[in-house]
């Protein structure tokens, strides 16, 4: 079955996604989409227009529904990340180049790589990252509060995590600001529209270049004169022998500051416009913070979905959704579409920061990709809406978010803000 079985008329305008002016449609329309396909018997294979196969990629089928998208998520071995988790697929000299990102990797390459990582989070290092991004948001408000900015993003919501994830590495001060516009400029290269084309990731080799860079030298740095942070734990070997390299290092750093930076930074983003948008649930929240900030923090996960895809492989046959799904075909992860499924979510329109449960499919559907920094998205978002919501300085958005075209993340360009009045 293919979308022109489905549909008829304009492309973009009934909802193909693998037509680059789709994700120029309003997000209104693109999520009505996605409600459409999720009552179809079995996913819509997708093929890119004629000429647009370099950047949309090969054909694929949009997983929508959101126990497809579990189900996908927790059988790796059927649908793997290798060669590619996005569109297109890396190039083989990119990955010779920069080294392969987790994202790609599956098996017990994956596997060795997370357990290398995840085994440098102690929690000694949690429990002073923790305390670290209390200080950093508290100061990020206060400067807000003095400087008055007129637009969020380059300010608290940038900052916070992009300072929590450079403090944790060990990241010298002299090279933050370099690396924060290497980070914009990397981030905008992946699935966004341009002039009719989606931009690609590849595109932003010299950001990624300077980032490996950067990283190589610290390390080389790290080996000679260990620090208490995670660089140093990273590159040191520990009692298996096992550590990592200069290479898998700058590789990991690039997908912690790209992915890590800049999901959060998203998130925070519609979260502060979400808020404004629904004064009763700012309120609800500023009632009694402690009680219902884990709540609204999923809530705002699961409405703004920070990634919209993620892209598998089939490596063996599987029946899923009602389809058979055969080896060499491609599927598409839609967390967007699985976070407004009716089937799991009541008025899954609707931002309500007491749902539950809330299961949500925003740090991905489970299984061995899972968000890696999840634990610490929610710390940061936390620490910040409690510093924006509990001081006198009231914050208000003076315009609507300047959302930017993009197939992979639901990305935030600009959010006007002012200082309202204060809280009485």
């Amino acid at each position: 079955m293919t979308v022109t079985d489905q549909v008829s008329g304009d492309r973009a305008a009934h909802g193909d996604l693998a037509d680059p002016a789709f994700w120029r449609l309003p997000r209104p329309e693109r999520l009505a989409a996605f409600a459409r396909l999720r009552e179809l018997e079995a996913p819509v294979l997708f093929t890119p227009p004629p000429g647009t196969a370099r950047t949309s990629g090969k054909p694929f089928y949009a997983l929508v529904r959101h126990a497809d998208v579990m189900t996908a998520s927790r059988t790796p071995k059927v649908f793997a990340s290798a060669p590619g988790a996005t569109t297109p697929e890396p190039a083989g000299w990119a990955k010779a180049l920069f080294g392969n990102s987790m994202v790609n990797m599956d098996g017990a390459e994956h596997a060795a790589l997370r357990r290398i990582i995840s085994r440098r989070f102690t929690p000694r290092l949690l429990a002073a990252t923790e305390e670290n991004i209390g200080r950093l948001a508290g100061r990020l408000v206060d400067e807000m509060i003095a400087e008055r900015p007129g637009d969020f993003m380059p300010s608290a919501a940038s900052r916070l995590p992009l300072e929590v994830i450079c403090d944790l590495m060990g990241i010298p001060a002299e090279h933050r600001p370099r690396i924060a516009a290497q980070i914009d400029h990397a981030s905008e290269q992946v699935g966004v529209e341009r002039r009719g084309r989606l931009r690609i990731p590849g595109r932003g080799t010299a950001s990624l270049a300077m980032m490996q860079l950067v990283m190589a030298r610290l390390a080389r740095e790290r080996r000679r004169r260990p620090q208490d942070d995670l660089v140093s734990a990273l590159v040191r070997a520990d009692v298996d022998g096992e550590g990592l390299s200069s290479r898998e290092l700058g590789a990991f750093f690039s997908l912690l500051l790209v992915a890590g930076v800049e999901t959060t930074r998203n998130a925070i983003a519609h979260g502060v416009s979400l808020l404004d948008r629904h004064p009763e649930q700012r309120e609800l929240l500023r009632s009694d913070f402690d009680r219902y900030i884990g709540g609204a923090v999923e809530e705002i996960v699961r409405h703004s979905t920070p990634i919209i895809q993620f892209r598998r492989t089939v490596v063996s046959e599987f029946e899923l959704g009602g389809r058979t799904f055969l080896p060499g075909e491609k599927v598409a992860l839609l967390y967007a579409s699985a976070n407004r499924d009716e089937a799991v979510f009541t008025r899954p329109d609707l931002f309500d920061i007491t749902r539950s449960p809330n299961p949500h499919l925003g740090y991905g559907g489970g299984g061995p990709h899972h968000c890696l920094g999840a634990h610490l998205a929610r710390l940061e978002m936390t620490a910040l809406f409690r510093e924006l919501l509990t001081r006198r300085a009231v914050i208000r958005r003076t315009g609507e978010p300047g959302l930017v075209d993009s197939n992979f993340d639901n990305r935030v360009g600009s959010l006007p803000l002012s200082m309202g009045p204060t809280v009485t």
